[in-house]
């Protein structure tokens, strides 16, 4: 049976084919009937699939996986209406960050909330995602001498902010650090720690780390 899904021209945010957003840490799929499951999530196993989800059961699913359950294909004839009836539950907001690396090709990572992270945050009013990404890298990381390189992925995933339920877009790009300034974790943002790593110990940071970050890692290229 065919869910058909309200229309609101007003929601900013364009999901792309096969779009993974995560909540609680799990992937929740929308794509078409064709085979196959986004690169995002690549060696996920044990996924829920369900067809035309009702838009009624929405928030059960999310809520399920907050307990135990694994994740979601959502299989359905109108991805982009099924997206909107997502952003009627969680408020949309977009962010920007960057995956910097040195000359040595070190990557750089922060510590926040007891997880590695890559720096981003929330677009000002006025701003475009390329100069919010160039602005939060520099606020959180006190890095002067970075350049902007090329878009990698977008990012979704929801969660709840006190009482309000927010499904936050990330842009993330490519950024060169060219400089010789050390770091300066932004305190009041929670950044404890900053490290600059090796690729090849990227996958030992993964664990410690939130599932939508393996996307930008392979996004960029390293094997993760």
């Amino acid at each position: 049976m065919q869910q058909t899904y309200g229309k609101n021209a007003n929601y900013p945010i364009k999901p792309t084919p096969m779009l993974t957003i995560f909540f609680h840490g799990k992937p929740f799929i929308i794509k078409g009937e064709s085979p196959g499951l986004s690169p995002q999530i690549s060696g996920t196993q044990n996924l829920i699939t369900i067809r035309n989800p009702a838009v009624s059961s929405l928030e059960k699913h999310i809520e399920a996986a907050k307990e135990n359950a694994p994740g979601y294909v959502f299989v359905t004839d109108d991805e982009p209406g099924l997206f909107r009836e997502f952003q009627h539950i969680y408020r949309p907001m977009e962010a920007a960050g960057g995956l910097v690396t040195n000359p040595a090709g070190d990557i750089l990572l922060i510590f926040r909330r007891r997880k590695w992270d890559l720096p981003k945050g929330k677009i000002d009013a006025g701003e475009t995602p390329e100069q919010a990404a160039l602005r939060e890298i520099s606020e959180e990381t006190g890095l002067s001498h970075i350049q902007l390189g090329e878009k990698l992925i977008r990012t979704w995933h929801g969660y709840r902010q006190g009482t309000e339920k927010i499904l936050k877009e990330t842009h993330w790009y490519r950024v060169s650090f060219t400089g010789t300034e050390l770091t300066v974790p932004q305190i009041e943002e929670d950044i404890t720690d900053i490290q600059w790593i090796r690729p090849e110990n990227v996958h030992k940071y993964i664990p410690y780390s939130y599932p939508n970050l393996k996307a930008v890692f392979q996004a960029a290229g390293y094997g993760v």
